[in-house]
């Protein structure tokens, strides 16, 4: 039906996810399920309390409370000076998610990133390691590999044919007795911080960068993005939007789903449960399930057979400007990029990814890309255009504030990080903002 064609849900995959296994239901495994993960064990019982939560707060007709409301300014999103500090704070001065392991399937695999301050170029070695590199020939500093992604055992810079290997070595340079014989050895690409952890790749744009990411996601919220089994999936496809809003903006259209019955009417709506939701933060980051309308058929099931892939759908954001969206058959990756020169304007990149069932099967793969792409473009052409929309009042600055209601606890979170990583004195919260009529 309409309503399922962008949740996920085609043929059910034998993969294992979050805190159970979706076999369960294929295979009749009956009895508690655990998933062995580095550092320690997420248990069923989690996952069953959660489906619980989201089915009482639809009985009560209730929804998260964030305890109150926030005005937040509405210059966060045109100053160009808080813009710049950004820029410099969050996306020069912090790790970066530039993809999965299925990015990098192989050795002589890479994929390139354009969008953060430092071009990247990031490789799977001969040896099978994950690297990252500034992409740049260190001769004159042209950027060395332009495609996007590929597999390539040399990069070769257009201008002179310096060549470089996986592992960034400078292993060719035509005529080097006129060059001057330099020292290759001195002559390699500049090497970036890369880690890659459960099926993550983490890159860090400064050189003399570090990556913890037990400080960065928490020692509980990487342990349950390792549940998920991510190092299983294969990329499947990608698009970038270019919009004419502050990256901001694009992030805070993923933390409510108060919209889904207005904006998304004829299409989120018709599969989820609009104002439903579980909240929880992790440091800075933070994890949504958002309600599915499959989860009323759930109710007439044994506790044994819930799974949280047919009840909700986990959004997960990653600071600063990551949405990672798992789900029985795989997952949707959302990366908002600023532009440096514009804060009305950013690209997001969203990438779809596949588990090995049904990227195995041609039938089941075309159907779930034509899914994917139908979902990317239900975020372009209604959440983008209601944020281009936010922009341009912001942009004008008649407003002087908007406010974040008490069931969007999401943009409270949002925001309250991104200046306590400025800085900047955190927004109160408030009790009441005045009588506000309902609206039918």
């Amino acid at each position: 039906s309409e309503g399922q064609v962008w949740l996920g849900q085609g043929p059910r995959c034998r993969s294992r996810c979050w805190q159970t296994c979706q076999t369960r239901r294929t295979l009749g495994n009956s009895g508690p399920a655990a998933t062995d993960i580095p550092g320690g064990v997420v248990e069923r019982a989690e996952q069953v309390a959660q489906i619980k939560l989201l089915m009482s707060r639809l009985d009560a007709g209730m929804n998260v409370d964030a305890g109150g409301f926030r005005r937040n300014p509405t210059n966060v999103y045109a100053d160009p000076d808080l813009a710049e500090r950004e820029w410099q704070t969050f996306f020069r001065g912090h790790p970066h998610l530039v993809g999965l392991t299925g990015d990098l399937p192989e050795p002589g695999s890479f994929l390139t990133c354009e969008h953060l301050p430092t071009p990247v170029l990031a490789t799977r070695d001969d040896g099978g390691r994950f690297r990252a590199f500034v992409n740049a020939c260190r001769h004159r500093g042209v950027v060395v590999e332009e495609r996007d992604r590929g597999e390539a055992r040399r990069f070769t810079c257009p201008f002179h044919h310096w060549t470089y290997d996986t592992e960034g070595t400078l292993v060719g340079l035509p005529n080097p007795e006129h060059f001057g014989n330099p020292d290759p050895s001195c002559l390699g690409l500049i090497e970036l911080p890369a880690v890659e952890d459960a099926g993550l790749l983490w890159v860090h744009p400064d050189p003399d960068g570090a990556i913890d990411l037990d400080e960065q996601l928490g020692h509980d919220l990487r342990a349950e993005l390792a549940s998920w089994h991510l190092d299983e999936l294969s990329y499947l496809g990608w698009d970038d939007y270019d919009v004419a809003c502050n990256w901001k903006l694009a992030m805070d259209t993923f933390g409510e789903t108060y919209h889904f019955p207005a904006l998304h009417s004829q299409t989120l709506n018709l599969g989820f449960h609009g104002n439903v939701q579980c909240y929880d933060t992790h440091g800075r980051n933070h994890r949504m399930l958002l309600c599915k309308r499959d989860i009323d058929g759930l109710r007439d099931l044994p506790e044994d057979d819930w799974e949280i892939t047919t009840a909700a759908l986990p959004v997960y954001w990653l600071f600063p400007n990551v949405q990672l969206m798992p789900f029985a058959e795989g997952l949707h990756l959302v990366r908002a990029y600023p532009d440096p020169r514009d804060p009305g304007r950013h690209v997001s990149r969203i990438t779809w990814y596949l588990r090995p069932e049904p990227a195995a099967d041609t039938e089941t793969r075309k159907a779930l890309e034509m899914i994917s792409q139908r979902f990317g473009e239900i975020i372009r052409d209604e959440d983008y255009v209601v944020s281009a929309s936010q922009q341009r009042t912001a942009s004008a600055g008649v407003l002087d504030h908007v406010v974040f209601g008490r069931n969007e606890p999401a943009l409270h979170h949002y925001h309250e990080t991104y200046r306590r990583m400025l800085g900047m004195d955190p927004l109160p919260l408030l009790d009441e903002l005045g009588f506000v009529p309902e609206i039918s």
